[in-house]
């Protein structure tokens, strides 16, 4: 196990090398469109070459060059426990000693519904493979279950890749809604006749939610939202917007929070139980799975028996419930479980890096506006006086600024995430060297802008 620096660099003055990553991506590019498996990882808006990880161990991320980053993604949130924890390794190590793939039940799947349960108070679980195949077999379910067809979303929130949802997507792509909700697709090769289906309103907009639910709610069978938006930087909902969000059940509507991002991150009853949220269904991934692909839904008995073989909705998948995610998932749970006190700690430190960003900003001239909740933070490079509570609010936010900073912390050896319009995650591997070191580096980057 590599074992971290005792310190971490904070004025480098030669960029680190990025030769192996240089090789590698032209590698990739020849044979993978953009040369990388999801759309972020490319540094599109931010320029330079993204870098190529070689391994990671605890808070850091070292890249095939060998050169050691602070990382604050995290692998997008899955890592709260830090990278290689030993108990999550153990579990896994466990697990591949028994087999990678059964394509029948185990006892893991069953633990790990059992844990689930227990800590969200959902009555049934169905695993799947990913954050997406959780939120459309989700959609799917409520549709079979109201008999209706149309959707509603959030301007800016983020579901996943299906067809249905990427109407306004998260971090930019937004399109115009008409007043009575219909959007156009934030993808081609969606068709405007599916998406015509997905209705899109203002996420901490109560009034235009009231609004929409009386002129269509006898047509929709789900309104889906993000608790915490982290797709469009951090966005925390107000206490009116999820009042009425609740009032959509009155119009027999299944309400859907997707926690995939934030399940078991921001408590250990996710974002529902921090907000004191009473969804039907909720969508997990991410840590529930401890880093390996996972994902999950669940809610209410009543309508989660609809799901085949008890019911008429049919959903499917080899991999469903793979026994190395199902270990991966238990041991990390198991873990947050175990340390009552991790959450209190993630939150500090998330304050203190809250904190110190706005203020060395400040010093330095740099407009900024932070955003940040739990263990999740969004720094928007915008002077932002009343706060930031939609993407409207955001979107002015400059990217240019943004994408330079960025390039000056990973200099500095901060991996930060490489977009001003996604959230970076605390992991419990982070004590006060990364975050002295992390402000460090974040001083000379808003002095180079």
């Amino acid at each position: 196990m590599t074992t971290p620096p005792s310190s971490v660099p904070t004025d480098v003055p030669l960029p680190p090398s990025t030769t192996q990553s240089e090789g590698l991506f032209a590698r990739a590019k020849a044979v993978t469109p953009g040369g990388v498996n999801s759309p972020v990882r490319a540094f599109r808006s931010v320029g330079g070459t993204p870098r190529f990880i070689r391994e990671a161990h605890g808070a850091y991320l070292t890249d095939a060059d060998g050169t050691r980053y602070v990382d604050y993604i995290g692998s997008w949130g899955p890592m709260i426990l830090g990278h290689d924890f030993p108990a999550v390794r153990n579990a896994i190590q466990a697990a591949l000693l028994r087999g990678t793939s059964f394509g029948a039940p185990g006892e893991g799947e069953v633990e790990l519904a059992e844990l689930v349960t227990r800590l969200t108070g959902a009555e049934r679980v169905r695993f799947v493979n990913s954050g997406t195949e959780a939120t459309m077999s989700a959609l799917r379910l409520a549709r079979g279950f109201t008999g209706r067809n149309f959707i509603l979303k959030f301007r800016g929130n983020y579901h996943g890749h299906a067809d249905g949802l990427l109407v306004e997507a998260g971090s930019g792509l937004l399109t115009n809604a008409d007043a009575l909700g219909a959007a156009a697709p934030s993808s081609a090769g969606v068709p405007a006749e599916y998406a015509a289906l997905t209705l899109v309103s203002e996420y901490n907009d109560p009034d235009a939610l009231d609004a929409l639910m009386q002129e269509r709610g006898h047509e929709i069978a789900a309104v889906i939202f993000e608790p915490v938006v982290g797709n469009a930087g951090v966005l925390i909902p107000t206490p009116e917007f999820l009042a009425a969000l609740h009032r959509v059940k009155d119009r027999g509507v299944v309400l859907i929070a997707d926690e995939v991002m934030t399940g078991f991150r921001l408590s250990l009853n996710g974002a529902t139980g921090l907000l004191g949220l009473q969804p039907d269904l909720t969508c997990w991934g991410k840590i529930i799975g401890g880093g390996l692909p996972v994902g999950a839904y669940g809610g209410r008995a009543e309508i989660m028996d609809f799901v085949s073989p008890q019911g008429p909705v049919y959903q499917a998948g080899t991999l469903s419930g793979n026994p190395l995610a199902m270990a991966a998932g238990l041991a990390t749970l198991r873990e947050l479980e175990a340390d009552p006190e991790l959450y209190a700690r993630l939150e500090a430190y998330t304050t203190q890096l809250a904190a110190g960003l706005k203020d060395l900003a400040a010093k330095a001239g740099v407009p900024l506006t932070v955003n940040h909740v739990g263990s999740m933070l969004t720094a928007f490079f915008v002077d932002a006086p009343g706060g930031i509570r939609t993407y409207a609010q955001a979107a002015p936010s400059d990217t240019k600024a943004f994408a330079a900073w960025f390039q000056h912390l990973l200099a500095r050896g901060i991996y930060w995430a490489p977009s001003q319009f996604e959230s970076i995650f605390v992991s419990a591997a982070h004590t006060d060297l990364e975050l002295n070191a992390t402000l460090e580096a974040a001083r000379g980057a808003y002095k180079e802008l």
